[in-house]
């Protein structure tokens, strides 16, 4: 269904630009802008003309030298702006962006995509933001001077208004530094589609994290198994209550899957081994305070990830 919708769509827009079979041009306002701006000529609009959107050197923008101006998001309006009598209700834009529009949301990005799919690559349809109907207008602001959610101070809170929990898990004490505007969504995660779970920036977590963490990415003469295999067995990468983004404070981490018994800081009884006592100076500490190299370890003995 959502594939017919999308045929559906991509037919219109491409009708709409090349007219009807008899060759006719399709029916566009007389004056372009002008005519639009005759009654749109609110802030929001006007706006516009401070961002990308409208530079006319730009011969491939909607204002470029024999462009459509706003006919080439919005599709033609000529009977929109057209006469019409009292008591007749004004035909509606052939395109509609934004929150309650009539126009489906397939529709409207396809209006989008007719100049940007170069940038999108080929991971668009299909992914999260696709099948959950997300538009364009939903995330971009096109009519804005600046867009917000390209902007690293400002991306994370477009984000935020569906990803709630995402939200409050970067507020915790040990984050990213997304907070302070030095770290946007998008540096993890391609919001326009990925072939990896999550939309990750890379194929897998563990290659996202080491774009920035490039001294955990090894090759480890002694490997730990769970860090090399996915950073988020340990780690939360929201944000989290525990130093380092940990999940679980150790030594509770650890001995998710590591068995304590035999160990130094476990006290020995009448029937443990003979002269094992706990030391008083390991009970209920850190793990790491001795296992220091826990993402692995090049030392020849390290394979306690000691050293």
């Amino acid at each position: 269904m959502r594939l017919l919708i999308q045929i559906i769509a991509i037919a219109m827009l491409t009708t709409l630009a090349a007219g009807n079979a008899g060759g006719q041009e399709a029916d566009y306002s007389r004056e372009g802008a002008d005519t639009c701006l005759s009654c749109h000529d609110d802030e929001v609009t006007l706006a516009l003309f401070r961002g990308a959107h409208a530079v006319p050197t730009d011969p491939n923008g909607p204002f470029g030298h024999g462009q459509l101006q706003c006919e080439a998001c919005h599709g033609p309006g000529g009977d929109h702006a057209g006469r019409v009598r009292r008591g007749q209700e004004r035909p509606s834009i052939t395109v509609r962006f934004g929150d309650g529009s009539p126009t489906p949301v397939a529709m409207q990005n396809e209006a989008c995509l007719g100049c940007h799919k170069p940038d999108m690559g080929f991971g668009w349809h299909g992914n999260d933001h696709d099948m959950n109907e997300v538009a364009c207008a939903d995330c971009h602001s096109s009519h804005a001077a600046s867009d917000p959610v390209l902007a690293t101070a400002t991306q994370p809170e477009v984000c935020f208004d569906c990803h709630q929990q995402q939200r409050t898990q970067v507020l915790k004490p040990y984050a990213h530094p997304i907070r302070q505007g030095k770290m946007d969504c998008s540096g993890c995660h391609n919001p326009h589609g990925a072939t990896s779970e999550w939309q990750f920036a890379q194929q897998t977590l563990n290659q996202t994290c080491f774009d920035c963490h490039a001294e955990k990415r090894g090759p480890y003469l002694w490997e730990h198994a769970p860090a090399a295999e996915d950073c988020g067995n340990c780690h939360n990468p929201h944000g989290s209550n525990y130093p380092g983004m940990l999940s679980m404070r150790g030594p509770m981490l650890c001995q998710s899957c590591h068995s304590q018994e035999g160990h130094p800081s476990v006290p020995a009884d009448s029937d443990g081994l003979p002269g094992v006592m706990a030391s008083p100076y390991m009970l209920g500490q850190n793990c790491m305070n001795c296992h220091t190299q826990v993402h692995g370890s090049n030392h020849p003995s390290g394979s306690r990830l000691m050293r």
